[in-house]
C-alpha cells in the first residue's frame, strides 16, 4: 500500500481525467464499445507507472475493449505527454475494475434473501 499524498492523488485525479477524455474522443477503434470509465488511477511514488483501472459496461466483447485499450497505450501516453505538464509520463497499465460487478453481485445475493425471507414468514 502506498502513502497517499495531496500531490499524488492531484496528479491521479489528473491522470484520470486525460485518459479519460483521450479514451472518449481520441480513439477511433470499432472495439472499443460500451461505456468505458476510469474509474481511478493509481501511480507509482516515482511517477514512471500508473495503473488505470477501467469499467466497461455494455460493450459487445469487454475482452477485444481491454486489447484494445492495451493496443493503444503508446498512443494514449504520447498523447498525456502532449497535454500535461510532467517531468516523467507515466508508462500506463490498464486493470479492469470490476466493483461494479461485485456490487451487482451482492445486490443480487442480498435481494434472493429478501425474497426468501418473506417467503419464509408467509409460512
Amino acid at each position: 500500500m502506498r502513502k497517499e499524498t495531496n500531490r499524488m492523488a492531484k496528479i491521479d485525479e489528473l491522470l484520470k481525467e486525460e485518459i479519460s477524455k483521450i479514451i472518449s474522443y481520441e480513439l477511433n477503434n470499432p472495439n472499443l464499445t460500451g461505456m468505458i470509465s476510469v474509474t481511478k488511477v493509481h501511480t507509482t511514488p516515482d511517477f514512471r507507472y500508473a495503473k488505470v483501472f477501467i469499467s466497461i459496461y455494455g460493450a459487445k466483447s469487454p475482452a477485444k475493449a481491454m486489447k484494445a485499450l492495451n493496443d493503444s497505450k503508446g498512443y494514449i501516453r504520447s498523447l498525456l505527454a502532449k497535454n500535461i505538464n510532467l517531468r516523467t509520463t507515466p508508462q500506463i497499465v490498464f486493470e479492469k475494475d470490476t466493483s461494479m460487478e461485485y456490487g451487482d453481485h451482492m445486490e443480487q445475493l442480498i435481494n434472493k434473501v429478501i425474497e426468501e425471507d418473506k417467503k419464509f414468514k408467509r409460512e
